[in-house]
């Protein structure tokens, strides 16, 4: 349990998630110098055709989508625009999705939401090789755009491909690598796109597919559960459901585009899987986590009581492991309570704001974590211990009591199941195990003249 726990503080800290990340060190790509994107290794030669009449009739216009991966930042699915363009004999990627952990200040721009993320062009030879050494699967749907609107893409991601304007910062919901692609694909069929998909509610949140891209990792899993805040858990429509490339790829496909004579076509012209993935499923609903939680909080508690007996007894060893598992519980508790509350309150991680789970991961338990084992061994501070502890159970109460409330639709029950057992646990042992008073310096002064007037 330490272990998951330990799991969850990592996952976090790093700012829960990124969809559709590409990491250049995962496709064995070096910065050629620190903090620069690296250069593509040049667009793979397509055979040579005559120069068309019309501007852009020469070019083809594909959305590729690319299936989930090992790594956590591969697990959303990846997606880019391709442009085959036969005049030059080029066939190239475009993607919005490129990071890098060697990037100066990588980390600190990934703590408070302020991650630098960049539009990288890529050779089809070179992306195909990468994807198929990762075992992702990918597909291509051809565009039907007019020769006019495949110029205009071009002409956009060589606007974007600028070094001032290739950079910007990722939001790994709102704007990521497969709203990026979205939004370009709206602009060009005129906001149909968005009229289409905007008004269509799912029946998911931006936690539901969370939970359920990463139910492979379920130490991060859980920790981008406890990370997520209350904004996280409203329904969201087909177009904000688009920040997975696997779902813009269907809304894309069902999209009938609107000419200006009055008729509609299908935006979609042909689609291929260029390559199939052997893998697993990709998961189309989250694990139901409340019962597993439960059962861990379940153990932890039962564990905390029965060493609270075993040194009520006069067993050290009891008092010893009681006080070790208290202390780390108590401790992890008000670390991630702590980090929720930077989270919401310091961060540009906005899906972080209004998290329920502070109730659960109180930042008072790091004052119990302090106090607790001067109490047990000591006696310093026993009285505010013993009043401290039942607060913090208290407050965990809360939070499961005001889910009958309209205004609180946070999705964290099963958190709650992992945390409360053990805070109730905990409040009765320090109730049991501290003791109510501690003898004072005079107390004891006078019994010693007593004992030397009686010898």
């Amino acid at each position: 349990m330490i272990g998951a726990l330990l799991g969850a503080l990592l996952a976090t800290v790093l700012g829960v998630v990124n969809p559709g990340a590409t990491n250049r060190d995962a496709t064995a790509e070096r910065f050629v110098k620190q903090g620069a994107p690296a250069t593509s290794q040049g667009p793979t030669a397509v055979p040579g055709s005559a120069q068309a009449g019309v501007p852009g009739a020469d070019l083809t216009v594909y959305l590729m989508t690319m299936g989930y991966g090992e790594k956590v930042w591969e697990r959303f699915g990846h997606n880019a625009i391709r442009i085959v363009d036969a005049s030059r004999g080029t066939d190239s990627v475009y993607n919005w999705g490129t990071f890098d952990f060697q990037q100066p200040n990588f980390l600190g721009r990934f703590l408070t939401g302020n991650t630098l993320y960049w539009m990288q062009g890529d050779g089809m030879a070179e992306t195909m090789a990468t994807y198929q050494y990762l075992n992702r699967s990918v597909w291509v749907q051809e565009l039907d755009f007019a020769p006019a609107e495949r110029a205009a893409v071009r002409d956009f991601i060589a606007w974007n491909a600028r070094p001032e304007n290739r950079y910007y910062r990722y939001d790994y919901y709102l704007d990521n690598c497969s709203t990026r692609v979205r939004d370009i694909i709206d602009r060009i069929v005129g906001g149909q796109l968005k009229a289409m998909t905007a008004s269509r509610l799912t029946n998911t949140t931006y936690r539901f597919h969370t939970q359920r891209a990463l139910s492979f990792d379920r130490g991060v899993a859980m920790g981008t559960n406890i990370g997520l805040g209350e904004v996280a858990d409203r329904p969201i429509s087909q177009w904000e459901e688009s920040f997975l490339p696997g779902r813009l790829q269907e809304h894309v496909r069902a999209l009938q585009v609107r000419a200006p004579d009055g008729t509609s076509h299908p935006l979609v012209n042909n689609e291929q899987v260029l390559f199939a993935a052997h893998r697993l499923p990709e998961p189309t609903a989250p694990p139901n986590d409340m019962l597993r939680n439960f059962m861990i909080g379940a153990v932890i508690a039962g564990a905390l009581v029965l060493v609270a007996r075993a040194a009520r007894r006069g067993s050290r060893a009891g008092r010893i492991v009681f006080t070790t598992v208290g202390t780390i519980w108590t401790g992890l508790n008000g670390l991630l309570g702590v980090l929720l509350i930077v989270g919401w309150a310091a961060t540009r991680h906005v899906f972080m704001a209004r998290n329920e789970n502070l109730l659960q991961f109180d930042p008072l338990s790091l004052v119990l974590a302090v106090l607790l084992p001067m109490a047990l061994s000591r006696g310093r501070s026993a009285a505010l211990v013993r009043k401290l502890a039942p607060v913090v159970a208290v407050v965990a109460l809360v939070g499961l009591a005001i889910k009958v409330l309209p205004w609180f639709d946070q999705a964290n029950i099963a958190v709650i199941a992992l945390t409360l057992p053990a805070h109730l646990a905990l409040a009765w042992a320090v109730r049991t195990l501290v003791p109510d008073t501690v003898p004072t310096r005079p107390a004891a002064t006078a019994q010693a003249v007593v004992s030397r007037s009686a010898a």
